[in-house]
């Protein structure tokens, strides 16, 4: 695992693939960070981290698109499948890959929090007998870190799905693109389905219906492991196909 894990990190380097991701991401986060702060002269985080979660439906499938269906293109997907590795081995290391990058921009981006703090540092200077807090929720933005992480590791695992049943990056790509939007989509239109229980499993399965308890500051362990759970349910699906394709 550890060396497709290497090689896949390698490969996002060795194209300008990664450099455009990792630009991008940094500076649509910036740019939103602004708007949804700074602007709007707020230390609320919560329209900042429910905005980025629209921009890792378009970002994120840049990052799998190519996983396997670049193999499948280049006819080097044999070499993967008689490879001394196990298939599990292989899926989970161009998923932590891809990980890998997702994890570190966001890391990056936790640069954007510092001036909202050091400007609350300033404001608090200026009100010296004043018992109200004055300044970014830190539990907040720590739940919205984990929340955004944990709905990545998702949309990731469900883009290296996607990436093995075509060898066409693109339409892996928008393929991607449309299923995410399907996850997020359910808890759009559930308000408006008059059936209770139909709207309840619209909300089960909704990636969003799980992000509020988290983004709030508080530390919601079912939601941790429904994400999770979820992550887990598409890789291991990936790995079925991987051993279909070997046997047959």
């Amino acid at each position: 695992m550890l060396a497709i894990y290497k090689k896949e990190l390698r490969a996002y380097f060795t194209n300008p693939l990664g450099f455009v991701f990792v630009g991008i991401f940094l500076a649509v986060s910036a740019l939103l960070f602004s708007y949804t702060t700074f602007l709007s002269k707020t230390y609320d985080t919560s329209s900042y981290f429910l905005l980025m979660i629209f921009v890792l439906v378009l970002l994120l499938p840049l990052l799998t698109m190519r996983l396997f269906a670049e193999e499948k293109k280049l006819r080097t997907e044999q070499l993967l499948l008689t490879a001394p590795i196990s298939l599990t081995g292989m899926v989970l290391g161009k998923f932590f890959a891809a990980f890998t990058m997702f994890f570190g921009c966001m890391l990056v981006s936790c640069i954007n929090f510092i001036p909202l703090y050091v400007i609350a540092a300033a404001e608090r200077g200026n009100l010296s007998y004043s018992t109200t807090y004055v300044g970014p929720v830190t539990a907040q933005i720590v739940g919205s870190m984990i929340a955004i992480i944990l709905i990545g590791a998702v949309f990731i695992a469900l883009g290296t799905l996607v990436s093995t049943l075509t060898e066409n990056q693109l339409a892996a790509a928008i393929i991607t693109m449309a299923a995410i939007f399907g996850l997020i989509f359910t808890s759009l239109i559930s308000s408006f389905v008059p059936v209770v229980w139909i709207r309840t499993a619209l909300n089960w399965i909704s990636v969003l219906g799980r992000f509020s308890n988290l983004s709030s500051g508080v530390f919601d362990i079912a939601a941790v492991v429904y994400y999770l759970s979820l992550a887990f349910v598409f890789l291991f699906l990936t790995v079925r196909v991987y051993e279909k394709r070997r046997w047959n």
